[in-house]
């Protein structure tokens, strides 16, 4: 059932949410009301842990699509693939940390020997190798694959997408008789259908950011910049539990998508977008929402919201498991096309969202993958008038057997 929510200070104009759920409106999960609460009221811890059973699953399931592929081993640098895996992010240096996991046995970490500790007891992995530091450490690597993967010393490594190219070239001198291709295929399978507890943190992330948002939007003030607001949004997510931001953009400033902190000075009868997330537990939201900041929004600025916002409602209703990415974004275009505002639709209609604010599956003109069950994607028109003004609605979602379910709370029709 759809509502409006009005949230007033300043003069500004909120028209911020309706509940989440099924765009039918069947969710088994009803969000509350987003309006701007306390920042001392009790929230869960800042970094919910997620069981070891979940990464024991995890780490089976990659071994699993490692021989599928016909793979010996894949090793992972850190990044969000390596904490999927390893349940902590050390953070990447010039000095080499590495998990390696072979398509039968243990993982093993080769790292520092001064970050073994620290690595061993916010991980999951149980097995490390340090190195010190007059040490070469992909030879350690060379001697742990080999050790690891003693079947013929020779095989085809899975190397995680965003490593070092430097890394890449010093493991490849390490491991001659190793063939060496993109791991893209392995953790993006593993990563796109997200759990039931992926989910959760999803969720709690959506809930911070929703209401952070609706406090910053609270303390809009004539002659604020966009800046300061940014650096209000921060902070109302960190009092909630959870470090994130954002951007801001003011009037024209808003019809560039991504926009930037130069903008002019906050005045009456203009348009705010905040476009944010935080992270919760390694899961990462991203809301987008644009309002009138005044007494009464425009005519043009009410026909272009309510154009984008049918745009995502069109989508969102086209969405069912087997449905392809581009038909969505199709399907918000045809709508935002026939109101005569196709050029202004220049970007995809939304991306993927987990462990990283953009990852697979995009949807986008030209993906052909069928949305499946668990996968979770912002759907984000929008139109961006260059001199004037842009509007973009952004919510997340995830696709359920019966359809798209709305995570987070959407913005009413005006």
């Amino acid at each position: 059932m759809e509502r409006r929510d009005f949230v007033t200070a300043a003069g500004a104009t909120l028209v911020l949410g309706r509940t989440g759920g099924l765009v039918d409106g069947r969710s088994e999960h009803p969000s509350e009301q987003l309006t701007a609460s306390p920042p001392d009221r009790p929230t869960a811890l800042q970094e919910p842990s997620l069981p070891p059973e979940v990464f024991a699953r995890r780490l089976e399931r990659a071994r699993n699509e490692l021989k599928g592929r016909g793979l010996d081993l894949l090793i992972a640098t850190p990044g969000t693939n390596y904490e999927y895996l390893a349940g902590y992010n050390p953070g990447r240096s010039e000095r080499l940390i590495a998990l390696l996991l072979p398509v039968a046995g243990l993982a093993a970490i080769v790292c520092p020997s001064f970050e073994v500790e620290r690595i061993r007891r916010h991980g999951v992995i149980t097995e490390l190798h340090g190195w010190e530091e007059q040490e070469d450490p992909h030879a350690l690597v060379r001697d742990s694959v080999h050790r690891l993967s003693p079947r013929s010393g020779r095989g085809t490594i899975a190397l995680e997408s965003s490593t070092a190219y430097q890394t890449f070239l010093r493991l490849g001198r390490a491991l001659p008789g190793w063939k060496f291709v993109d791991a893209a295929p392995v953790t993006e399978r593993l990563r796109v259908i997200k759990s039931p507890e992926e989910v959760a943190l999803l969720r709690r992330a959506i809930a911070i950011t929703q209401d952070a948002m609706a406090a910053t939007f609270a303390q809009l003030a004539v002659g604020t910049t966009e800046v300061a607001v940014a650096h209000a949004l921060s902070r109302e997510m960190e009092q909630r539990g959870a470090p994130g931001g954002g951007l801001v953009q003011f009037g024209p400033s808003s019809a560039l998508p991504h926009g930037g902190p130069a903008g002019p000075k906050l005045e009456r009868e203009t348009v705010v977008l905040i476009d944010c997330g935080c992270r919760v537990g390694g899961y990462t939201s991203d809301i987008t929402r644009t309002i009138w900041f005044g007494d009464r929004p425009s005519d043009e600025f009410r026909r272009v919201f309510n154009v984008v916002h049918d745009a995502q409602t069109a989508a969102m209703e086209l969405g069912r498991p087997g449905t392809p990415g581009e038909e969505m974004d199709r399907a918000a275009r045809l709508v935002i096309t026939a109101a005569h505002y196709g050029p202004f639709f220049t970007h995809r209609l939304g991306h993927g969202l987990g462990m990283d604010g953009h990852e697979p599956e995009y949807l986008v003109e030209g993906n052909k993958t069928h949305l499946e069950p668990g996968m979770v994607f912002t759907i984000e028109p929008g139109i961006y008038q260059l001199g004037k003004f842009g509007v973009r609605i952004e919510d997340d979602c995830v696709m359920t057997e019966r359809g798209v379910e709305v995570l987070s709370q959407r913005a009413s029709r005006l």
